[in-house]
């Protein structure tokens, strides 16, 4: 999960409850779902978030939830904006790849030490989330007043981005002391050869000039004469991307937080060839959330009033509404028959009749759903302070035979030694595939049409995986500084398109077991599986086969009771250097449900 550093004397001082001590607020960071993993060299909290919730990438963001949490603030804020002075010229000649670009004026902004690594730490977060490592969006920030714009038809300075070729001009990039082409800093300066993949294959790179010249190079690395220290009051943001609704939600993030710090913000027009736009947006958005449904995700039966009170705790607003949907649509679910058939029984079916327009703030990117709203409204609730109680349903609850089968063989993989792991089921295709040495469109185990995510949030999980083996030699790349022998076992999920499904897309239980140390072979693996398929009282059998991922002549098919349902080996030699591993790995995956009975 992603971590955020917060220093805890910092988050008091822009809360304004200094007499909070580290204890209590890591209680309420929890209360929060900001979990604490521990202090960094310099004593800063390490925190643990949510990835949805990107407003709390800083101690700003952070600051604000515990505000709302304290009842310190209440309902949706939205700063308030100057009228644009600067512009940003779209020129015809910018990269189709990265056509979008967006940006802010922030005026009189205080930055001292701690300022200006929040606001870097919230610019490489937003890079590694939202922004997708810069392939989605990238962010520049630069000051104010070393920037001269072009004159233009109103008389509002203008700055341009355009696209140029890799050798026709020449600027000084950020910590070098010499000018470059922006093909010279992919080639020679550190942060163009990181990100040089993001650019390398356009006919024409995107850059950003002022009347002076090239001052940024999006998305790789922004101009020394432009950087930010501080002694800068006064602020250029700009960010482009491939996505207008990415960017725009990026600044707006960025906007929230300089503004936390008693900054102004200011607007900037954008004129593209074909239109022209004001940004920074903040324009909010509503859901229409029924009173029956968050009783019946909640489990409380709470007054419209405390709904509207804890939609204020949450940053959000909730107006009532009388407008009801009709019986047995998705928004009653939950109202059970003869629930609240007491002495005020007519009063809480009035309730369940009711909806709410919840107004969203404009740095929320994560409220997709009105699900999402009665998350806040929960937390806003406390969710500790929820009182456990029996379902009204005449039924008794049993664990699901597939969860029977599930524990059972987890145990006996502990039983032969293995540490039993729960990873996620979403990865990337190159995590899945690519490192793997393995092509969705490979006749192997683990190969298959990927279920992917049409707007992820993080580059690093794009997809559902399709195996559970890749998982695993993920956990072991993050353990190379441990004790060897590691030995670990996930029964999981996976997942892959199938167009036979009604849902297209098959899912599925597996199992997958990994041994790891220096004399690690094909017969270790193969005894340890031999051991587990017959505490089932199956049949196996592995017979010779071929997979990409492990070394011919040391690899197998799982059969089980005669249906080959999975692949067992020695990793081979590639994916192990791509993994950075220095000791032999052996393995096996097959499908749990081949062990029921």
């Amino acid at each position: 999960m992603p971590t955020v550093e917060i220093d805890p004397d910092e988050l008091r001082e822009l809360t304004g409850h200094e007499e909070k001590g580290d204890e209590e607020l890591k209680s309420d960071l929890f209360g929060l779902g900001l979990e604490y993993e521990g202090r960094t060299d310099e004593g800063e909290f390490e925190l643990e978030f949510a990835p949805d919730r990107l407003d709390r990438l800083s101690v700003e963001g952070v600051a604000r939830s515990l505000r709302y949490q304290y009842g310190d603030a209440r309902g949706v804020y939205v700063p308030t904006t100057n009228a644009h002075d600067w512009t940003i010229v779209v020129d015809d000649s910018v990269p189709d790849e990265r056509p979008y670009v967006t940006g802010a004026v922030i005026r009189d902004v205080d930055l001292d030490e701690a300022a200006l690594e929040s606001l870097i730490q919230l610019q490489e977060k937003l890079h590694a989330t939202m922004g997708r490592k810069r392939a989605k969006g990238a962010i520049g920030i630069h000051d104010l007043t070393m920037l001269k714009g072009s004159a233009a038809t109103e008389g509002n300075p203008t700055i341009e981005y355009v696209g140029v070729e890799p050798d026709e001009d020449r600027f000084v990039p950020l910590d070098s002391d010499r000018e470059l082409t922006p093909a010279e800093v992919l080639e020679e300066h550190q942060t163009g050869k990181t990100y040089a993949d993001l650019v390398s294959g356009y006919e024409r790179y995107p850059a950003i000039y002022d009347d002076l010249g090239l001052f940024s190079f999006p998305p790789v690395i922004n101009g020394r004469r432009t950087e930010v220290s501080t002694d800068s009051r006064d602020l250029f943001v700009e960010m482009t991307g491939t996505d207008q609704w990415t960017i725009d939600r990026m600044l707006n993030i960025v906007c929230y937080a300089l503004s936390a710090r008693g900054a102004t913000v200011e607007e900037v027009a954008v004129e593209y060839p074909d239109q022209r736009v004001v940004r920074p947006d903040f324009s909010t958005k509503t859901k229409t959330v029924p009173h029956a449904r968050i009783k019946s995700i909640l489990g409380i039966d709470l007054e419209p009033e405390q709904v509207v009170d804890l939609a204020e705790r949450s940053g959000l607003e909730a107006e009532r509404s009388d407008r009801s949907e009709p019986a047995g649509t998705a928004g009653t679910v939950g109202a059970e028959e003869g629930e609240g058939e007491d002495e005020e029984g007519d009063e809480s079916d009035e309730h369940d009749a009711l909806t709410y327009e919840v107004t969203i703030p404009p740095y929320r990117v994560d409220v997709l759903h009105p699900l999402d709203v009665i998350d806040d409204l929960g937390r806003a609730y406390g969710f500790n302070d929820l009182e456990p109680r029996y379902p009204d349903v005449g039924t008794i609850g049993g664990r699901h035979e597939r969860s029977r089968l599930e524990n059972a063989a987890r145990t006996r993989l502990v039983g032969l030694g293995f540490q039993d792991l729960l990873n996620f089921h979403m990865i990337s295709e190159a995590e899945n595939f690519d490192r793997m040495d393995l092509g969705p469109d490979d006749d192997a185990y683990g190969a298959g049409e990927p279920a992917t995510i049409k707007g992820p949030y993080s580059e690093d999980y794009t997809m559902l995986r399709t195996w559970i083996t890749p998982s695993l030699l993920m956990v072991l790349e993050n353990n190379t500084h441990r004790r060897y022998p590691q030995d670990l076992a996930e029964i999981g999920f996976a997942a892959r398109v199938d167009d036979a499904e009604n849902t297209g897309v098959c899912e599925g239980r597996y199992v997958g077991a990994v041994l790891t140390r220096h004399d690690a072979a094909y017969e270790d693996a193969k005894s340890r599986l031999q051991a587990l398929v017959r505490s089932f009282d199956g049949d196996l059998e592995t017979p010779p086969t071929k997979h990409p991922s492990y070394i011919p002549g040391r690899t197998a098919a799982v059969v089980i009771d005669g249906e080959k349902v999975g692949v067992i080996g020695e990793v081979h030699p590639t994916v192990l250097v791509e993994h950075d591993l220095e000791v032999p790995v052996a393995g096996f995956e097959f499908d749990l449900e081949a062990l029921a009975e």
